[in-house]
């Protein structure tokens, strides 16, 4: 078993936390568009409350461990690695549930190139304990607003996880996908479920607009994000997203394997 302490330099050896590669300035600017409601970055959350710019470091200073100080306005971010481990404990904990009650579950990224091999085995992993790994609206066409204009994709599932390709692409399940933040593939997948007449997934796990849309709709949602992604970590601490883990989303997709052997283990999940 992977102990908390070989996790803890692992995540500062591959950069998933301590020092990032994301930029302080892509950060704030992120905070920026988040306070000026931006959809771009909100990614399918409606929030309650007035987030200002000032509140949002705060918040991610709680939440991640980057600089609290808004004069800190260059250089690298930083995510404490204790903050990542203590989530993924919490996130670990609600897999765990998930497959002690069978409860059927939606798994997606817009992350593909780099997450598809942990939510993957997240997926075999809840299948074989008896949790329907839900497919819905496979092949559907979703048009995304992208800085390069409307963009036509087709929903696909490899592994049991959902992601987006550019369409006309064809799929042999084993290439990645294309990246988006957008919430527009969850609610295109969770309205397929309700018209089929479900079942609904009673647990949501991914990224981006994956968790953010399922959780503006009332599911149950849980998964990772970057220090620039604030509308996730917002979403958990106005109650619609469960849990949120603070890491590095965009290093090497190899570099999440202990991070699934960790939270496979502490859910006693272990193939």
């Amino acid at each position: 078993m992977l102990s908390s302490r070989a996790l803890r330099a692992h995540l500062l050896a591959a950069r998933l936390a301590g020092s990032v590669a994301t930029s302080r300035e892509e950060s704030l600017r992120s905070y920026r568009l988040f306070a000026a409601r931006d959809p771009r970055v909100l990614i399918g959350l409606d929030p309650e409350g007035t987030w200002r710019q000032r509140d949002l470091i705060e918040l991610m200073a709680e939440k991640c461990g980057v600089s609290a100080d808004p004069g800190c306005v260059s250089g690298r971010d930083v995510i404490d690695p204790e903050l990542t481990l203590t989530a993924l404990d919490a996130f670990a904990n609600r897999v765990a549930a998930a497959a002690q009650r069978s409860e059927p579950v939606l798994l997606g990224t817009g992350h593909p190139h780099r997450l598809l091999g942990f939510y993957a085995a997240l997926a075999d992993a809840l299948s074989a304990a008896g949790c329907a790994v839900l497919t819905p609206a496979h092949g559907r066409c979703v048009d995304i607003t992208t800085r390069f204009g409307l963009r036509t994709y087709n929903l696909d599932y490899v592994r049991g996880v959902a992601l987006v390709r550019e369409a006309g692409v064809p799929s042999t399940g084993r290439e990645t996908g294309a990246h988006t933040h957008s919430p527009l593939p969850v609610r295109t997948v969770l309205a397929a479920a309700a018209e089929a007449g479900g079942p609904l997934p009673e647990l949501v796990i991914g990224d981006h607009g994956w968790v953010c849309g399922a959780g503006q709709l009332g599911f149950e949602a849980i998964g990772l994000a970057d220090t620039n992604d604030p509308a996730l970590f917002v979403g958990e601490a106005e109650g619609v997203v469960s849990v949120v883990v603070p890491v590095d989303d965009g290093v090497r997709s190899d570099c999440y394997r202990p991070l699934t052997r960790y939270v496979l283990n502490r859910a006693c999940l272990s193939q």
